[in-house]
Parts: structure tokens; sequence; C-alpha cells
């Protein structure tokens, strides 16, 4: 397989979903994203059967501890090694440990334990492997096709959402935890030999040796006082921030209380989250197909405004039809948005700095956000479920005013 490296002029700008280079990039990220969504579900499953569900929900939020705490070390390794190297790396730990664990189940019965430390492993991986993945496109295209890539990405997410969840359930069914875990570590593994396979552009410095290198201190900090210092990357990490924050409490948790309070059940909350996955996976075929849109940062901030608005408007339709057609609105709105801010940051950020950029918004999309969670169920609990989704909208509704207002954020544009 090859493993060859090209200067970063020469990287193919024609049309990504043609390029094969492009093409091994997808398949590779799909097979590790349909693997995580049945690790997962073998995880809670698994945990949920050794356990108490309170013990099973500590198994399943101890990744996330690692996550937010390394993942700016993780952006650094990224820099700093070249971001195929890391990936393939945290990939082949990934895989290892939940192929590790598999047999562990198949031979015995051995309780939470196990379990747990998958869970911190698998967490302190992906504190590596998210911003290495992130930063990887730009080195296997041209910066007029990085758009389309990110709404290539966004429809790989949507697949493996869809296929993970029943191809878990079918390996628990016919086998048990073991055999999902088993097949979690399959689908992880395909991805290795593809991410060996790419074709990577190498920039200036990456040829220097260890000593050679500043420490991973002075690069961590080069990296914050890059992201402080640029006039867009700083205004719309925070927006990105307050659109998470706003959205994430209401979508997740808030949505199972709003459904329980007006007698939806279990089979609403599929309706729902079934509309806003239409949504979000249309926004995501129309940016891989069209490669951008002009007017990026404009359309960005009244998408963001948009889709806060219909957040809100969730908690008050009259029944599960109308508000899966809101979700299909908030799906599509978010979606849209999501895809612009993830291009902006992609296109808008020296390749030598994307694990650091990444890391930073990975943070606040992965740490910051899901506390968001917890939060809204105690403010559902005391005030309902209107006034919560309110506020949550207000404040991602902020993350739109904010890019209004900021000049450079406002007029920033895509590359043709």
């Amino acid at each position: 397989m090859s493993t060859t490296s090209i200067p970063l002029a020469t990287v193919s700008d024609g049309p990504a979903h043609r390029d094969p280079n492009v093409l091994r990039w997808l398949g590779a990220y799909t097979a590790s994203m349909v693997g995580d969504n049945v690790y997962y579900l073998a995880l809670t499953w698994a945990a949920v059967q050794a356990g108490t569900p309170a013990q099973a929900g500590i198994v399943a939020a101890v990744s996330a501890v690692p996550r937010a705490l390394l993942m700016l070390g993780g952006g650094v390794l990224a820099d700093r090694f070249g971001p195929r190297k890391v990936v393939i790396g945290s990939d082949a730990v990934r895989c290892a440990a939940v192929l590790a664990v598999a047999a562990l189940l198949f031979a015995t019965t051995p309780g939470l334990w196990p379990l747990a430390l998958l869970a911190l492993v698998f967490g302190t991986v992906d504190a590596v492997f998210m911003p290495a993945v992130s930063a990887l496109p730009a080195r296997i295209t041209g910066r007029g096709q990085l758009t389309r890539v990110q709404g290539m990405r966004g429809l790989a997410i949507r697949f493996a959402n869809v296929v993970g969840a029943p191809l878990g359930g079918l390996g628990i069914a016919l086998g048990g935890p073991a055999a999902a875990f088993g097949l979690a570590g399959l689908l992880i593994a395909v991805s290795v030999p593809l991410l060996v396979s790419l074709r990577v552009a190498v920039l200036p410095g990456d040829d220097r040796t260890a000593t050679e290198r500043p420490t991973a201190w002075s690069d961590l900090r080069d990296g914050l006082r890059y992201i402080r210092g640029h006039r867009v990357l700083a205004p719309l990490i925070v927006a990105i921030a307050l659109g998470d924050l706003g959205f994430v409490g209401p979508l997740n948790v808030g949505l199972t209380l709003l459904a329980d309070e007006r007698g939806w059940g279990a089979s609403g909350v599929g309706w729902v989250l079934a509309g806003f996955g239409v949504g979000a996976g249309t926004a995501a075929l129309l940016i891989a197909v069209r490669g951008g849109l002009p007017h990026a940062g404009r359309v960005m901030a009244v998408t963001i405004l948009a889709g806060s608005v219909a957040v809100g408007a969730l908690a008050y339709v009259p029944n599960v039809v109308a508000a899966a057609g809101v979700a299909v609105l908030v799906g599509l709105l978010t979606g849209l948005s999501g895809a612009l801010c993830g291009a902006l940051l992609q296109t808008r950020t020296d390749p030598a700095y994307l694990g650091r950029v990444s890391s930073v918004s990975g943070i606040v999309s992965l740490g910051l956000a899901p506390l968001s969670m917890p939060v809204s169920a105690a403010a559902i609990g005391a005030w309902g479920t209107g006034p919560v989704f309110v506020v949550s909208a207000a404040v991602c509704g902020l993350g739109g005013v904010l890019a209004l207002c900021v000049r450079d954020l406002r007029r920033a544009e895509l590359p043709k």
C-alpha cells in the first residue's frame, strides 16, 4: 500500500466526489463512525446487563472526561506529527481495545470494570483522534474542495447514525455484547488500511527531527495565540460554542422530557429525531453537491438565527406530526449552519494549525456543550419545557447575532 507524501501545492483540486484519495478517506471515516455507533450501543447494553442503570450511565460518561481534558494535547500531536499518522495510530488503538474487551466477554463475565476501562481508553484516544481526523482533509484535497468534503463528512455521519444502531442491535441479538464489540472492532479496523493508502500533503517543517521542533507547550501556546489573533476564527469558535450550548440540551434530554410531558411516547421521540435527521442529511447533501454557498458568513449567521427560532418553537407545537415537521426545519437550518461553520474553520485556518484549531472547537462541542444537558433537565423540572427551550434558543441565536456583528466573519467567503 502507498504511503506517498506530496507537496501541499500539488494536492488535487478536482471534484472531491471523484477523487480516489478523498473517497478512500471518506470510506475510512465512514467505517470508523459506523464502528463507533456500534461500540456505544454495545457499551451501554453491556453496562446495563452488568450493573444498575446508574452505573451504566457512569460507564457511558467516563469517556467524556479524558476527551475534554486531553483534546488540546491531541491537537498539538496532530500538528506536530501529521494528522494521518495520528489518525492511523489512534484508530489502531481503538480497534485493539474494543477487540480485547470482545474477547474477554466471549471468555468470561468480568463485570463493569473492563467496560469502564474501555470507556476510559476510548475517550483518551478520541482526544487524539478527533482533532487529527478534522485536520486531515486539508492535506488530501485543495482548498476549493474543503466545503464539499464537509458535506460528504456530514453525509457519512448521518449514514453512520442510521446504520450503526441496527448493526449493533443485530450483533447483540446474535451473539450478545461480545459479538457487537467484535463487529465494532472489525469496522474500525477497515479504516486503517484505507488511511495508510492515502496520499497526503507535507507542510514546511514536517520533516524536522524531534530536537529541531519547539516543545509541545510552545506549540500549544502558539496555536492559542493564532486563534486569539485571527479575525475570523476567534469569533467563529465563540459562535460555534454559543450554538452548541443552546442546541445540545433541548435536542437531547429536553426532547425526551417534552415527549413525556405531551404523551408522545418513545415512538414520538423517534419521529422527531427522524425528522431532524432528514433535515440535517438534506443540508449535508446540498453542501456536498454544490461545494459551497455564496456569502457564507451571512448565510451561516442567518441560518443560526432561523434555526434557533425553530428550536424554541419545538416546545409549542400542538402534536407529534407538527413537531416532526419543525424538526426537519431544525435539522436543515442547523445542518447548513454547522456545515458552513466547519467549512469556514477548514478554509480559514492555516493547515499547519488545523489540529490545534480543531481541538479548541472540539472542546467546545464535546466538552462544554454536553454540560448543558443536566442543566437543561434540572431547569425543565423547575420551570417546564417552554421557558427552557426559549432560553436555549436565545443562547443559540446569540451565535448568529455575533456572526452578524463581527464584520470579518459576516463578510467571510468560501473559496470557489
